[in-house]
């Protein structure tokens, strides 16, 4: 899956890329087997795909696999062995431990001065001082140096650790900015120190804030609902979702949060971000959907809708209601919910519903309503009127003659307008569902 706060990163990126007429250089670092499927790379791709980060615009360079520069790497690795910041190491874990008394503390550059010639490959880490990292959001952080152990950047069998692996894969693809997420500050004073030692100017550092729930918890995969494409999947408008996300620690400086991409992209500052987490929420997302999909021209609503109504649906009938659905959704797939039964043999009843509506009256309600609907004009107005007429002879006002009628008709209580809907499904299959609701409370009676 694709991480909400990955693709709020990623878009941080691509305006910036935008603005300067650079790059974005998507990389798949694929040299943890366990954490690398084929699958895994499509969905990613998908899913930037989806938030307009792809091929289609001159901006995006990629995708790039780690693994492909592993000369590279191991070339690195000699270079900063052959020039003393780097050095072999055959300590265990256990001789560490022994010698510091201590499973808390840090290497303590026992094999520095050995000489060795085969083991792991650690850094040596300056003795004094401090690394500064000067930070677009974060502002300057200071890592004193002695704080740092000296820190493997190869295994015993030469290949790269993540540490080394990014920071040549960002010099060899001319990496002017990263921008990422605050949990990789800790990881910031190696890198920039791998920089220096490889003697190519650090990029500039961006941290952006952690993104919480609502109980202020960061998201996580195993409580949260981060994937992006579970909410591409439920129906969220990739425009409405983009617009959210950049706005997930960024303001536009403006009273108005609606907003496109082609108006935020230009005014978007990382001096701007603020670096206190930002709260994800979910109620303020499906309310920024609800306002883009009522934005939607018709036809463009309609093609949108299609993947939740396919396959037995009727264009011209759905035609027919879309403009009512349209105000009322705040995800796209709530739309089968609200025209199913223009569709189905049948409508699925909710049985909460059916409860509901089919008390006291129901029968009357129906029976009355039958005999309207076989010779009423088939306009929302009469078919209101009827209802009105139907339910002032048993004393009911409109709303309450209406829940009977609904349930019978579309199987809720709740949905588009009943009289709208009436029409839409015609007289003849109007009569019919009708009268089988009557069936089934005579059924139900028996």
């Amino acid at each position: 899956m694709f991480h909400v706060g990955g693709a709020r990163s990623a878009l941080f990126n691509w305006a910036l890329a935008e603005q300067a007429g650079g790059r974005f250089v998507l990389r798949i670092e694929d040299t943890d087997a366990a954490r690398n499927r084929p699958e895994w790379t499509e969905g990613i791709i998908s899913a930037l795909a989806w938030i307009g980060i792809n091929g289609d615009n001159p901006v995006f360079e990629g995708p790039y696999f780690q693994s492909a520069y592993e000369e590279q790497h191991r070339e690195a690795i000699a270079k900063l062995a052959a020039d003393g910041r780097a050095y072999y190491c055959t300590c265990t874990r256990d001789e560490v431990k022994a010698r510091t008394g201590s499973e808390h503390q840090g290497y303590d550059g026992f094999c520095r001065d050995r000489g060795l010639t085969e083991g792991a490959v650690r850094f040596r880490t300056p003795d004094e001082g401090v690394t500064v990292i000067e930070d677009l959001v974060r502002g300057t952080v200071e890592f004193p140096n002695n704080a740092m152990e000296d820190f493997v950047i190869a295994r015993a069998d030469g290949s790269p650790l993540f540490v080394l692996a990014n920071v040549v894969d960002d010099v060899e693809m001319r990496i002017s900015h990263v921008v990422r997420a605050e949990e990789h500050l800790s990881n910031t004073p190696k890198q920039q120190l791998l920089w220096e030692a490889l003697g190519v100017t650090p990029p500039v550092w961006a941290h952006v804030p952690v993104i919480v729930n609502e109980k202020r918890q960061k998201l996580s995969k195993r409580r949260d609902k981060v994937a992006l494409e579970s909410y591409r999947d439920e129906g969220y408008l990739a425009e409405a979702m983009v617009n959210y996300l950049m706005l997930l620690g960024w303001g536009t400086g403006e009273d108005r949060e609606i907003m496109p991409w082609s108006e935020m992209m230009p005014r978007f500052k990382l001096e701007d971000v603020n670096p206190s987490p930002a709260f994800f929420d979910e109620k303020k997302l499906r309310a920024f959907n609800g306002e883009y999909i009522r934005a939607l021209p018709l036809e463009t609503f309609i093609a949108r809708c299609e993947p939740w109504l396919e396959p037995d649906w009727d264009r011209e009938t759905f035609a027919k209601v879309a403009e009512l659905a349209q105000t009322r959704l705040a995800v796209l797939s709530e739309i089968t919910a609200n025209v199913d039964f223009l569709f189905l043999p049948e409508p699925v009843f909710d049985q909460a519903s059916w409860d509901k509506a089919m008390k006291t009256s129901a029968v009357e309600i129906l029976t009355g309503y039958l005999a309207r609907l076989e010779t009423v004009n088939m306009d929302p107005e009469s078919l209101k009127v009827a209802l009105e007429e139907v339910g002032a002879e048993h004393g009911l006002k409109l709303g309450k003659a209406q829940a009977p009628v609904r349930v019978a008709i579309t199987g809720r209580t709740v949905g588009l307008p009943l009289f709208e809907s009436i029409e839409a499904l015609g007289r003849e299959r109007s009569v019919d569902r009708i009268r089988a609701a009557l069936a089934r409370l005579e059924d139900a009676r028996a």
